[in-house]
């Protein structure tokens, strides 16, 4: 997995699959939210998230009240978004 960081907008490449992963998504975050409440996440490759991943953008949405905004490329990650019922507290897209 990859991440660029441009103030509030990451933007991720590659499939996001490990603790590894979840932990270079959650420094680029707060690093980004530092000095903002707004967010967006860019995911252009990965087919899914991790339960960590998802656990920590709640986190950001419902604790931090981050305004968070998720645009997805991959239509299988929406989907899967779309099952948990989380495409409206993440903001997310098809992009």
């Amino acid at each position: 997995m990859k991440i660029k960081t441009a103030q509030s907008r990451i933007i991720i490449t590659q499939n996001i699959k490990s603790i590894a992963d979840f932990q270079a998504i959650k420094l680029a975050v707060d690093s980004a939210i530092e000095d903002s409440s707004y967010l967006t996440i860019e995911i252009l490759d990965s087919i899914s998230i991790t339960s960590s991943v998802i656990g920590y953008f709640n986190m950001l949405v419902h604790t931090k009240n981050i305004d968070l905004h998720l645009h997805v490329k991959n239509l299988k990650l929406i989907a899967l978004l779309e099952d948990l019922s989380l495409v409206k507290a993440f903001n997310a897209k098809q992009v």
